[in-house]
């Protein structure tokens, strides 16, 4: 090292490092034009290991040489977000899903109304916000996608292939929904709505009119929810996924050419959205829906009849990183194209929040259209409440058929749905492809390629789901793809960070960027609440795993098989790729070991010494 740029001298003498002068570094490569004051150096690390010293220092630069983020060693600019607002209303767009609207209501209805919400907001104070946190922070300080991010601790890599993975399979089954959403909005586009009748060539010999339905007429315990003989629920089953052509998962049948067209919209759209960058995909994105209420229903949606059982918390914890979308790859993937210094703590309690409480407000609205339809059959509302599609393609269609304007708010559901399902599934695959790009030069290079490649390959694995039988391998792929597997994901991200790369280190990184450490509350979620949570969770919905199921339909034990071998499929690169690391690297366990904290410990105290600016490659 140069003798000036050192704060004392005989301290490095001390250390038995050899300082010279600066006239004989001429094998350092020069640096490029930037005002170094070297007396603004410090000492920050000594560590003595086998006898060797280590050392780190930071170079205080001067204006007009930036302090750059990590991983400033390339010469390539790192694209950013347009505007601020485009990141906020992606990673909102992205959290705020269709989940919030078919979902959440259902469960909070299901475990006790408002008391489902106290382990809701319970698990996000101390889970689901601290992960959100920490993902948004690891992105922006390293700038780096899922995969690469893990230059941080080398040996958790695999968990970063494990999300892309994760967040692929997702892609095949949700671009379908979004399908069916444009397949209902065109299908909306009449005078009278097709699933107002019983006319039609789809409707078989037992459809019903929804008028002479009544709570006598149902009778044996069956719920309206479950009386698929109405117009809406033929014109679903019937008309849209032709499920009565299928005899099960067995008997898929070939494509339909109507949802496959709507599936090519999908996907077309998805791709013109993406091939440019974040630029072109964080365009401000609105959607708009209204929320009226009906007293009666929306009081019972905030009534508490408490129920104490097992189940409540992992329906409570589950629903929570589904919905902020933690574990997917997405907020690392958003949160790199930051700028270095952004303020992505106050981005986390924004966005979170957010997404919660359009998560309680959807329920008021979802209540209001249950509570009409019990009022109006004579049924309770336990009797029409329902979760997934059969609420938003068959109760809530049905429920618009009987407004004066049924077609305009027809249309104006179905482009909500459709917006809301276009932002999560363009988050989905920005995942995967700023994951593989930024892990594979060669992609980057040729991201419009790759996104074509990406989207057309999402298609045809997708066309599975628009056969006679796709509703059956959705049903699989939305149970296993991203269900125990997501969980242990995120339990191993938050092991990784706050146990081997160290809670203090990750701190560190965050007061770089904005000036300020984390409070103790984070630190302590990050290393001691967060993981022991989130292994709870593992486990439990591990052990409380059942058969699958759709409405009567009991899939086969061999399609069991196949979804655990769908979720063992992305878990298994964490264990491959660690023992591909500590094998591929010559020496012993701790020799590996070493070398690995010793080359992330170069390539962050090179990013410490001098910023991207300054630094010639």
């Amino acid at each position: 090292v140069a003798g000036p740029a050192w704060t004392s001298r005989r301290t490095a003498e001390k250390m038995n490092i050899q300082v010279l002068p600066e006239h004989k570094l001429s094998s350092v490569a020069p640096l490029k034009q930037c005002n170094v004051e070297k007396k603004e150096v410090e000492l920050i690390l000594v560590k003595d290991q086998n006898g060797v010293q280590y050392t780190s220092s930071s170079i205080i630069p001067t204006p007009g040489c930036h302090a750059g983020p990590p991983g400033s060693a390339s010469e390539e600019d790192r694209e950013i977000w347009g505007k601020k607002l485009d990141f906020l209303l992606s990673v909102i767009g992205f959290a705020v899903d269709l989940a919030n609207v078919w979902r959440f209501p259902y469960l909070c209805y299901k475990n006790g109304g408002g008391a489902f919400l106290i382990p809701y907001i319970l698990f996000l104070v101390i889970a689901g916000m601290p992960l959100f946190y920490m993902e948004l922070a690891l992105g922006q300080y390293n700038r780096e996608g899922a995969a690469t991010v893990w230059k941080i601790c080398p040996v958790f890599k695999g968990v970063g292939y494990t999300v892309i993975l994760i967040a692929l399979y997702v892609g095949f089954y949700y671009n379908v929904i979004i399908a069916w959403s444009l397949h209902y909005l065109f299908s909306s586009m009449t005078s009278e709505l097709p699933w107002l009748r019983c006319d039609n060539a789809w409707n078989s010999q037992n459809c019903t009119d929804p008028k002479t339905i009544n709570g006598s007429i149902i009778g044996n315990g069956t719920s309206y929810a479950k009386y698929k003989i109405t117009p809406a629920a033929e014109y679903y089953e019937r008309g849209v996924l032709h499920l009565h052509e299928s005899k099960g998962i067995q008997d898929l049948g070939l494509p339909r050419w109507e949802l496959t067209l709507c599936l090519v919209v999908v996907v077309f759209i998805l791709y013109f959205s993406l091939w440019k960058g974040v630029k072109s995909s964080g365009k401000v994105r609105t959607w708009a829906t209204t929320s009226t209420g009906i007293f009666s229903s929306s009081c019972r949606h905030i009534s508490t009849f408490w129920s104490q059982t097992f189940r409540v918390w992992i329906d409570a914890a589950t629903q929570i990183f589904y919905s902020l979308g933690a574990g997917f790859g997405v907020l690392i993937a958003f949160a790199s194209y930051n700028k270095f210094d952004n303020n992505c703590y106050r981005d986390a309690l924004l966005t979170s929040t957010v997404n919660c409480i359009t998560s309680f407000l959807s329920g008021f609205a979802i209540f209001s259209v249950l509570g009409y339809m019990a009022f109006k059959h004579g049924v309770n509302i336990e009797d029409v409440a329902t979760e997934g599609a059969g609420l938003v393609f068959i109760i809530y269609p049905e429920a618009i058929s009987t407004l004066p304007g049924s077609t305009f708010w027809a249309i104006v559901f179905f482009i909500m749905l459709l917006t809301l399902g276009i932002d999560s599934a363009m988050g989905g695959m920005e995942a995967v492809l700023t994951g593989l790009t930024d892990d594979f030069k060669i992609l980057k290079r040729n991201r419009k390629l790759f996104t074509f490649a990406t989207a057309f390959g999402t298609f045809l694995f997708a066309l599975l789901c628009t056969t006679n039988g796709g509703i059956y391998v959705l049903t699989l792929l939305d149970k296993y793809a991203a269900g125990t597997s997501i969980l242990f994901a995120v339990l191993i991200e938050a092991i990784g960070v706050s146990w081997f790369y160290g809670v203090d280190r990750f701190s560190e990184d965050v007061e770089r960027m904005m000036g300020f450490k984390p409070g103790l509350y984070w630190r302590l979620c990050w290393k001691f609440v967060s993981p022991a949570f989130l292994l709870f969770v593992v486990i439990a919905s591990t052990l409380t795993s059942s058969g699958l199921n759709y409405d009567d339909y009991t899939f086969p034990d061999w399609s069991n098989v196949i979804g655990w071998g769908v979720a063992m499929s992305s878990m298994l690169f964490v264990p491959i790729y660690a023992m591909y690391k500590f094998f591929s690297v010559p020496g012993t366990l701790r020799e590996v070991s070493i070398k690995t904290a010793f080359e992330h410990l170069k390539h962050k105290n090179t990013r410490n010494l001098l910023s991207k600016s300054c630094l010639a490659e």
